[in-house]
């Protein structure tokens, strides 16, 4: 267990190195965020180093160690536990935007794991059910997808609640998910306002060739407290 610890260590210190960029951090700030003392601190940079990360350290009044910029870094495995929660998350939630691609990422992340790891990954994955409802059509994902990575216009033919069917002309401005269910939120050309688009009452989605003309997250409103997008918070 305890070499499991480190390893999961080594990966998140490796990763606070490259996210702080230029700047580095010292001994005694990377031991406060991993509460270690700062002779273990070193000893994991060590370790790094000699694994082949490329560790640069600064002595003095404002040094400290960092990743050299724009190296290639090492791989490092992840723990069976890890495999699997990426597994997870993906399997979880198969009608999220660019499920497909994620799902194609983590296979590549997990070819290239050792063959130990891997078997017990595949073991604990075996205890890990999941039961979904079946994702919407893989076009019209695709379709919503491109639309939002292009920020073009989307056509879509949609099924409302009450069984009306419409064609709409969407600028679409983010991804939602709430209470278990995914939306395209966008500026509908139809009725001239922000509008929500369950995306499993998308029946057809197709994208034009018309550039969306600007609108802003800011004009979906504030999102509730428990709201976050998945942007990486950097540190």
């Amino acid at each position: 267990m305890a070499d499991v610890k480190r390893t999961e260590r080594l990966h998140a210190l490796t990763e606070m190195l490259r996210r702080s960029g230029t700047r580095g951090h010292t001994a005694e700030r990377l031991a406060a965020e991993f509460s270690i003392s700062v002779r273990t601190v070193k000893r994991d940079l060590a370790a790094l180093e000699n694994s082949g990360a490329p560790i640069w350290s600064r002595p003095g009044p404002g040094g400290g160690y960092g990743l050299a910029a724009g190296a290639n870094l090492p791989p490092i495995s992840l723990t069976p536990a890890q495999a699997v929660a990426l597994l997870t998350a993906v399997a979880a939630v198969p009608d999220a935007p660019y499920a497909d691609l994620a799902s194609a990422g983590v296979k590549k992340i997990l070819d290239v794991l050792d063959p130990r790891t891997r078997a017990k990954a595949d073991e604990l994955a075996s205890r890990v059910w999941v039961n979904n409802s079946s994702p919407p059509v893989r076009a019209v994902r695709s379709a919503l997808e491109e639309a939002m990575a292009t920020q073009h216009v989307v056509r879509i033919r949609y099924l409302s609640g009450d069984g009306s069917q419409t064609t709409r002309d969407v600028e679409p401005i983010l991804f939602g998910s709430t209470n278990g269910h995914w939306y395209l939120i966008g500026w509908c050309r139809l009725r001239s306002d922000i509008r929500w688009f369950r995306v499993t009452r998308v029946e057809h989605a197709s994208v034009t060739k018309i550039p969306c003309d600007g609108h802003s997250i800011a004009e979906v409103g504030i999102p509730p407290a428990t709201a976050r997008s998945v942007q990486s918070s950097g540190e």
